[in-house]
């Protein structure tokens, strides 16, 4: 049968130079809008988190509608549903436990991927796959092959792929690159970037328990290792367990790193190391360190990554951001905005102050509309493309891999160098019948 999307797609050559089609075969209004007939169809699969809070921002935008929600928890699914429907009037068509049956809807245009990230890669390229366009949160995988492989799909279908890294179009981030790429702040020699996050909790060891009433678990599992069911692993205490993430390393690592590389304009380091643990809950149930230090070695600067759960206090008196320090101030930035402390030598300023330029708080917003603008013109180069996302996520992989073989580690950009017992860290194992993709 012949639908009004299929039928617009099919005339987009004979039509296109009109105007009057985009050319991802939306039917655009004179002003570059999506006609009210044929609006942008979103599927989201994870819809508790993250997911969720994209998915709410993109129905800001009256181009947009959801079509399909997925979820392997039955009362989250519900749960959204209503949600949408008290938001847009209107509710899903289609709700799935499998993501798969999400993907095979052909009616779908865009893909949300909210899910823990140990799904990210094989929903992401299974969207490309079936050549609809994708958000996906951060980050961008949960192994640095899996980042790779990723790139390869959005580049082989050619895709439009925004990643959840909203400050890359929250404007004071950029304004502070322009500044540090001035000079005004003289030879940096070192890069701070901290998450102190007082309100991220140790979470207790809790017993195993039966599958709770509705909930798909070796779904949920996916190509992880089969366990039992325990609350601690399941929803937002995932992150905090290898097998799905990283733990602050790259849950705040790729927004916060990214920046630090963004801002020095540099890419692959010489080398990495990581120091460590569990000192604040040593009993606790988690696995990843609840502090850690890893130090980025480049040519005339590091950059220092510092990390810990249950504290807020991180250096400048914040609980997270980056300090640029230079020889004649350091640059303090984060999520409220950013400022130059001038350096005083003999009670001598060596630059003059910058008092705090506010942020606007708009950045998932802005990002979202970003994303929007980009699959109606067909431009891959999204403010966060799937690019910009992988490499900042193996970026932050490497320093996981460095605390977790406790060894300083040479990098050339695909491998370590030095220590080939390291090289098993980059490529997953996947949990049959799930395999790594082949792109």
């Amino acid at each position: 049968m012949t639908t009004r999307r299929n039928f617009l797609k099919n005339s987009l050559l004979t039509t296109a130079g009109l105007g009057l089609i985009s050319p991802s075969g939306f039917a655009l209004t004179s002003n570059n809008k999506i006609a009210p007939s044929d609006k942008i169809r979103i599927g989201l699969i994870g819809c508790k988190g993250m997911g969720w809070a994209d998915l709410n921002t993109f129905l800001d935008n009256p181009e947009t509608e959801c079509i399909a929600l997925c979820d392997i928890d039955e009362s989250v699914l519900n749960q959204r549903a209503a949600d949408v429907e008290k938001k847009t009037g209107k509710k899903p068509k289609n709700l799935y436990k499998d993501w798969r049956k999400l993907i095979d809807n052909k009616d779908v245009d865009l893909v949300i991927v909210g899910t823990p990230d140990h799904w990210h890669c094989l929903i992401m390229i299974a969207a490309c796959e079936a050549g609809k366009d994708v958000y996906c949160e951060k980050p961008l995988g949960n192994s640095i092959e899996e980042c790779n492989l990723m790139v390869k799909a959005a580049q082989k279908y050619n895709r439009v792929v925004q990643i959840g890294q909203w400050q890359r179009s929250d404007e004071h981030w950029q304004n502070a690159v322009n500044f540090i790429r001035s000079g005004k702040l003289g030879k940096i020699r070192t890069v701070r970037v901290f998450s102190y996050q007082g309100w991220c909790p140790s979470i207790p060891v809790l017993a195993d328990e039966p599958v709770p009433a509705g909930v798909d678990y070796d779904m949920w599992l996916g190509p992880a290792a089969k366990r039992p069911f325990n609350r601690n692993r399941f929803h937002f205490t995932f992150r905090w367990f290898w097998d799905y993430a990283g733990g602050l390393m790259t849950d705040w690592g790729v927004h916060l790193l990214d920046y630090a590389l963004n801002g020095m304009d540099v890419h692959t380091p010489k080398s990495i190391m990581a120091m460590g643990g569990k000192f604040g809950y040593p009993d606790d149930a988690c696995e990843t360190p609840d502090l850690l230090q890893t130090l980025y070695e480049f040519d005339g600067f590091t950059v220092l990554w510092d990390h810990a759960i249950g504290i807020d206090d991180g250096a400048y008196n914040r609980n997270h951001g980056l300090g640029f320090v230079g020889e004649n101030g350091t640059l303090v930035l984060d999520r409220g905005g950013w400022e130059v402390i001038p350096e005083t030598v003999n009670d001598i300023p060596r630059m003059e102050r910058v008092h705090m330029q506010k942020g606007t708080g708009m950045g998932l917003k802005n990002h979202v509309k970003n994303h929007l603008e980009c699959m109606k013109t067909r431009n891959r180069n999204t403010n966060a493309s799937v690019e910009i996302g992988a490499h900042i996520a193996k970026f932050s992989h490497l320093g996981n891999i460095a605390y977790r073989t406790g060894k300083k580690l040479v990098w050339d950009g695909t491998k370590f160098t030095n220590d080939g017992d390291a090289n098993r860290f980059l490529i997953p194992n996947y949990r049959e019948p799930w395999k790594l993709p082949i792109v």
